[in-house]
């Protein structure tokens, strides 16, 4: 999935206020510690009800999946180096601000959503392990201390995702070591990697659960967000995204293989923490509050990373004139965008108030997958589009097949999530029509007081010049 068109000077793509300090190990860091998240931590009992011990099977599926659409976003990352991801891709090439909006709205809402829901997710089950304390409080405050080293800088922010991400890394590995062990030794059962639930055609099975773990690889797309802040992004990019898309999916094959063969399928769905179940059942001495302190690592590193997308989304977005231009606003030294990191921690400081964020996070789903199918439909729109710098080109089928893999994801969804996501975005579309509105008045606005001024310069007989045309013999 590799080619590059014609070449310029690579300090003309991509003029930015922001500062670029994001190195490839970095962007490698940031995409996989997205990716892999704290849902792995639940993941294998949610799957394990859908395929049984098979838990290998749909991990690969989604993985090729993601790696249809992750295709897509090479292309337009580095063709288009610009914050704003998908709404930057879907105002190129649909020509339509209310399009761009909306695809950049679905992805702010979700991001916004999510992060809500993570920072519930780290004062709660998690968090109660060590101390109990209120939830909504701490979840407000672990907002404000994210909003804090997202402020920062990116660099700073990156450093801590960079070590949370090799933190939370190290619990999966430590699964698939104490697993090793435990086979070695004589325990274990191999052949439960083949089980399917009985009654259940296979493909069926498997197709279920890839949609499971389908969003379990999502998280790529908020590197998009950042690309401004990458040094030589075109070479940086697709590097970083594919290599941190194929070890999340290693690792991944390679946990659902150890749950599947350390513990029956039945155990698994009845755990709420499945990996430390497994962990447990090889008689590995690992205290039990260590993988709580992974998983809470885990669930602070996605709400970081989360919100820095959400950030430079927002900032992106203002950028394009999409939303009001103060949220465009950078600090000086920090070349932060204070004021979007500001108003988007602020409305998800006020979504943990909602506490019950269920039908808000199957929502999110569906608002990613509207993000996907535009991303896939842009780049075979934007093929007519020539740019004179090198950038990524993917093969032409591999945005075909995602536009038809989000078209599959679209069918598994229920009636109410879909009902809800209209409701958003008909709440984004009045966002936006007032956006535009309050911009016309300002530039109505500022014609009509500059109207006076500029006529009274080209009067005839303008206090520039009173005299010269009234008393010719005074210019004699």
């Amino acid at each position: 999935m590799v080619r590059k068109m014609t070449t310029e000077a690579p300090a003309a793509e991509n003029p930015t206020r922001l500062r670029k300090a994001v190195t490839g190990p970095l962007l490698f860091a940031f995409i996989l510690g997205d990716v892999l998240g704290a849902g792995i931590y639940a993941l294998m009992g949610v799957l394990s009800e859908e395929v049984g011990g098979m838990l290998w099977a749909p991990l690969v599926v989604a993985l090729l999946l993601a790696l249809l659409t992750a295709g897509s976003y090479a292309e337009l990352v580095t063709k288009y180096p610009r914050a704003g991801g998908a709404a930057v891709f879907a105002e190129r090439a649909f020509r339509s601000p209310l399009i761009s909006f909306l695809v950049g709205f679905c992805m702010l809402a979700a991001g916004v959503v999510s992060a809500a829901g993570l920072s519930i997710a780290f004062a709660g089950d998690y968090l109660s392990t060590f101390v109990d304390l209120p939830t909504t409080p701490v979840a407000i405050a672990f907002l404000a201390i994210v909003a804090l080293l997202n402020a920062r800088g990116i660099r700073e922010s990156l450093g801590a995702n960079l070590v949370m991400t090799a933190i939370e890394l190290s619990g999966l590995v430590i699964v698939i070591v104490v697993v090793a062990f435990f086979v070695g030794g004589g325990g274990g059962d191999f052949s439960r990697v083949v089980e399917t639930p009985e009654g259940t055609p296979v493909a069926l099975a498997v197709l279920a659960g890839a949609v499971i773990a389908y969003y379990s690889f999502v998280g790529f797309e908020t590197s998009a967000n950042m690309i401004e802040e990458v040094k030589d992004p075109r070479r940086t990019y697709p590097r970083a995204l594919f290599a941190s898309l194929v070890t999340a999916g290693v690792v991944y094959v390679l946990v659902g293989v150890a749950s599947s063969v350390a513990l029956p399928a039945s155990e698994l769905q009845e755990s709420s923490g499945p990996l430390l179940a497994v962990v447990e059942a090889t008689g590995a001495s690992i205290p039990s509050w260590l993988f709580s302190l992974i998983a809470l690592i885990a669930v602070a590193n996605g709400a970081l990373l989360t919100m820095i997308m959400v950030s430079r989304l927002t900032y992106g977005m203002a950028e394009q004139k999409l939303l009001p231009g103060v949220l465009s606003r950078v600090l000086p030294k920090r070349k932060t965008p204070w004021v979007a990191i500001l108003v988007t921690t602020l409305v998800a400081m006020g979504l943990t108030l909602v506490g019950d964020l269920a039908l808000l996070a199957s929502t999110v789903v569906l608002l990613l997958l509207v993000v996907f199918l535009s991303a896939n439909v842009s780049v075979l729109v934007l093929r007519r589009d020539k740019v004179e710098h090198d950038h990524f080109r993917v093969w032409t089928f591999v945005p075909v097949l995602g536009i038809l893999s989000c078209i599959l994801l679209f069918t598994q969804q229920p009636a109410e999530v879909w009902l809800f996501g209209a409701i958003l975005l008909a709440v984004g579309a009045v966002l936006f029509l007032l956006t535009r509105l309050a911009r016309r008045r300002s530039a109505d606005s500022s014609v009509s007081s500059a109207t006076p001024t500029s006529a009274s310069t080209t009067t005839p007989h303008s206090d520039n010049r009173p005299d010269t045309q009234e008393d010719p013999d005074e210019t004699r």
